[in-house]
């Protein structure tokens, strides 16, 4: 009955969403998160990359490299790929490429718990991109306000937005070191004609240099391994003009040559 319960409202979400994607500013919005993100998946090779979150229609990974491409739901949907709880994804550990969460941590009732169980099944220095609503940003405080109604998408029951410094905290402790993060709509798209491409302008300016406070925030992760970091040296440069090409591992140590019976010091 509970299962039962959840998997209802996590229909609801899907929908409620995916109709707030359909209007203009959401497609408009949805288009900019994909350009954002084209040069990060291009950072991203391998065998499998995973999208997961309430918007299997609304796919952010068709122009990675990646050929294999999964899209994990909590709602059943004919676009999903695998239809599960985000704490609980059918994968082996270590054995998905990149991972993007695509608003997979603000609507799921055990945010920590998801996003632990995508490090669970990255592997060791694969990329892990989030891409959720940023409650501290105008957009967020709209968010709030129309939230105060029970049946609302944005309601607390439903929507509960990770802050990005939350989240920062959350993948530290999850051995997953932030590259970078970008935000996106300072200004919430409303208007039209010119008012609205103004607002369009000022917003791309902020996106390029930045700025905190973006309705929208991209973070980018990569997966560590305990006790080991990449030196940021190789990190820059990689992501300047080795764009694509893994680090070579270290050789292995020689092994220690046993001692011969007929030493030196033989008389």
């Amino acid at each position: 009955m509970v299962k039962s319960v959840a998997n209802m409202q996590s229909i609801e979400i899907s929908r409620a969403l995916e109709s707030w994607y359909a209007t203009e500013p959401g497609e408009e919005l949805c288009e900019v998160i994909r350009a954002r993100l084209e040069p990060v998946l291009d950072l991203s090779f391998g065998y499998h990359i995973l999208q997961s979150g309430p918007l299997p229609t609304r796919s952010l990974i068709t122009q990675s490299p990646i050929n294999h491409q999964i899209f994990a739901c909590s709602a059943v949907d004919r676009s999903a790929s695998m239809f599960c709880h985000g704490d609980e994804l059918p994968l082996e550990s270590d054995s998905v490429d990149t991972v993007v969460a695509f608003h997979a941590l603000e609507f799921d009732e055990h945010p920590h718990g998801s996003l632990r169980e995508m490090q669970r099944v990255l592997r060791p220095h694969g990329h892990l991109i989030i891409v959720g609503f940023n409650p501290l940003s105008l957009l967020g405080a709209s968010q709030y306000l129309r939230g105060l109604k029970k049946n609302s998408l944005w309601n607390r029951q439903r929507h509960r937005p990770v802050s990005l410094h939350r989240l920062t905290d959350w993948l530290r402790l999850l051995d997953c070191e932030l590259e970078s993060a970008q935000h996106l709509f300072p200004i919430p798209l409303v208007g039209k004609g010119r008012f609205r491409r103004a607002v369009g302008r000022v917003d791309e300016w902020a996106s390029d240099h930045s700025l905190p406070g973006g309705g929208i925030y991209i973070a980018h992760a990569i997966k560590q391994i305990a006790g080991i970091r990449r030196p940021r040296s190789l990190r820059a440069r990689a992501r300047a003009s080795f764009r694509g090409l893994s680090v070579a591992p270290s050789p292995a140590p020689t092994p220690r040559q046993p001692r011969s019976d007929n030493s030196d010091l033989a008389a």
